[in-house]
């Protein structure tokens, strides 16, 4: 009983945080932003999703596949968002208006202007 409800909650959690991901991919301003959401969310979300999917089989299995998956995630989606916005910013991708800081403005030029 106890181990339902919990499994329930973080499904809802997990729907939850997807859900708030999409939102920001639609709301942001600019390429590294919605990366931000995308990514962070994403990630936070699926997390809660394979926990919530283990607590419902309780199978050794089901626990092992759902650990790995969110291994992986962990391992990739960092990586990932960092490569994404690393060549949006070669590729010139412009930040938004109100953007502040640009840490690799002089670290290397964009792909045009080779």
């Amino acid at each position: 009983m106890i181990l339902d409800l919990l499994a329930g909650t973080m499904l809802l959690l997990g729907g939850a945080f997807s859900l708030l991901g999409a939102v920001g991919v639609i709301r942001m301003p600019d390429l590294y932003t919605r990366l931000q959401a995308a990514t962070k969310t994403g990630t936070l979300g699926l997390g809660c999703l394979m926990v919530g999917v283990a607590l419902h089989f309780e199978t050794l299995g089901v626990s092992v596949r759902s650990m790995l998956v969110i291994a992986f995630l962990l391992l990739t989606a960092p990586v990932a968002g960092h490569v994404i916005a690393r060549a949006g910013h070669r590729a010139g991708t412009p930040h938004w208006s109100r953007t502040v800081v640009d840490e690799r403005a002089d670290d290397e030029p964009s792909i045009g202007t080779r």
